[in-house]
């Protein structure tokens, strides 16, 4: 049974932080790559942040210097630490694992489970 199972949402000041967790079964955590993915209210997701099984990070522009992405292997966790947080960081997060990733990339090109999401809200 895969599962993705993320926490850690809440709201936050601006400048403030929250780090993010997704707790991932079965194969998930094997994957080529996992993704944060930010949905906001419109219904536009973006890639935020990725990293491959060997450890290649990459990150949106928008959140380069701010957030960053790491995995605890023992917990079968993926983490975003998201400091320096901005009322446009606001949105759904979710995590994907993308069983078809060719290098680090910001969206799935493969087969890919998904989370739920954990909603995060920055308050200017």
């Amino acid at each position: 049974q895969v599962s993705l199972t993320e926490s850690g949402g809440g709201t936050a000041p601006a400048g403030g932080s929250l780090r993010l967790s997704c707790r991932a079964s079965g194969s998930a955590f094997g994957a080529a790559s996992m993704i944060w993915f930010r949905q906001s209210s419109d219904g536009g997701r973006e890639g935020v942040a990725a990293m491959t099984r060997p450890g290649t990070t990459i990150y949106a522009d928008s959140v380069k210097g701010r957030f960053t992405i790491s995995k605890d292997y023992t917990k079968r966790v993926l983490y975003l630490q998201m400091d320096r947080l901005k009322p446009e960081d606001t949105g759904t997060y979710l995590c994907a694992a993308d069983h078809g990733a060719r290098g680090p990339r910001l969206a799935t090109i493969g087969p890919a489970d998904w989370g739920q999401g954990t909603q995060v809200t920055v308050s200017p």
